[in-house]
């Protein structure tokens, strides 16, 4: 029988209204049991952790991440799949640093949550749970279909460290603006079996340490000396530049002396753009030229979230900064396109 394990951070998919406050607050897995009956009717042997406490999903942080990270590997031999039940706000967060953290992945881990609570009426939770579990289950001559870290939400499946939230009102509440859907849940469950990462054949491992010491900055017309400053003279070791369209920034003599003076200090510095669908392309314009002349790394079309991650894991992986720059421009698990 295929088993799987259910991990269950906290999130929307598991709230209910306080009686006396009328505040969401977290309830626990049983009550998630007792209000989707389906799940006894599916033929797999299901086992559930729970946070202790559950989380909200603001409150994520990488020593959650590396929580995920080692349930997963005392776990690997035993189960067939892993759903992980996770706030939707930093749900890309957690999914790209898991893309890193779990080294040859060959069994699905599908994050999924909700917009609704599951005890509301119209709730979005029993559809994305049963589904992500579902995808969890589903082999090909005894091998996992979906051998990558994804999220599961409203009929679509994507790629972990491709997606953003992008709407907190409706139930489409994830894109991956850059990279196709990997799997579509319509009358039937549809992969897009070129899209997917293939099984990996080496050991599985993990790697768990991040250090979060980056800095992000992000560009505007008008945007001020002290402002700029504010970052490229901390003491982050590297920083994430969201730019205009393709790669670009004012070139005024004083932001990119500012940006130069902060790579002769050390620190790394990541281009990507604010745009969500699209590519930073260093030295298509000149406002990017210097950029890329003083040694501005490209992100090209990684999000936000991933382009945070990657940088984060990067940092603590004892590589030379050389290296972290070289990693930063390919692709490690398909978070990027070139």
């Amino acid at each position: 029988m295929t088993k799987i394990l259910i991990i269950y951070t906290g999130g929307t998919i598991g709230m209910v209204n306080d009686a006396k406050t009328g505040v969401l607050i977290p309830f626990d897995f049983e009550q998630i049991k007792a209000n989707v009956p389906e799940l006894a009717r599916l033929d797999y042997e299901m086992s559930v952790h729970s946070f202790n406490p559950i989380i909200d999903s603001s409150n994520m942080h990488p020593n959650q991440w590396k929580v995920l990270a080692e349930l997963i590997k005392e776990n690997y031999e035993e189960f067939d799949g892993f759903v992980i039940l996770h706030g939707s706000d930093t749900m890309s967060f957690t999914a790209s640093a898991l893309s890193f953290m779990l080294k040859n992945l060959a069994k699905p881990v599908i994050l999924t949550g909700s917009q609704l609570p599951i005890g509301e009426i119209r709730t979005d939770a029993k559809e994305n749970l049963i589904t992500a579990l579902e995808i969890a289950a589903t082999k090909n001559n005894g091998k996992a279909v979906v051998p990558e870290v994804c999220i599961y939400f409203d009929n679509q499946l994507f790629r972990g460290n491709r997606s953003i939230k992008y709407n907190t009102e409706k139930f489409e509440a994830f894109r991956s603006p850059n990279y196709p859907i990997l799997a579509e849940a319509g009358v039937l469950l549809t992969f897009f079996h070129k899209e997917i990462l293939p099984v990996p054949t080496a050991p599985f491992y993990i790697q768990t340490e991040f250090d979060a010491n980056i800095g992000v900055l992000k560009v505007y017309p008008g945007i001020t000396e002290e402002v700029v400053a504010a970052v490229t003279k901390s003491r982050v070791r590297a920083i994430v530049l969201e730019t205009f369209g393709s790669g670009n920034t004012t070139t005024d003599e004083w932001f990119t002396d500012a940006l130069a003076q902060a790579i002769d200090n050390g620190k790394i510095i990541v281009d990507i753009s604010q745009c969500k669908r699209g590519s930073v392309q260093l030295g298509m314009y000149e406002t990017s030229s210097k950029l890329k002349k003083m040694g501005v790394v490209s992100g090209y079309d990684m999000t936000f979230e991933t382009a945070v991650t990657k940088l984060m894991y990067l940092l603590a992986a004892g590589i030379s900064d050389a290296e972290i720059r070289q990693q930063m421009e390919v692709s490690i698990v398909g978070e990027l396109t070139h």
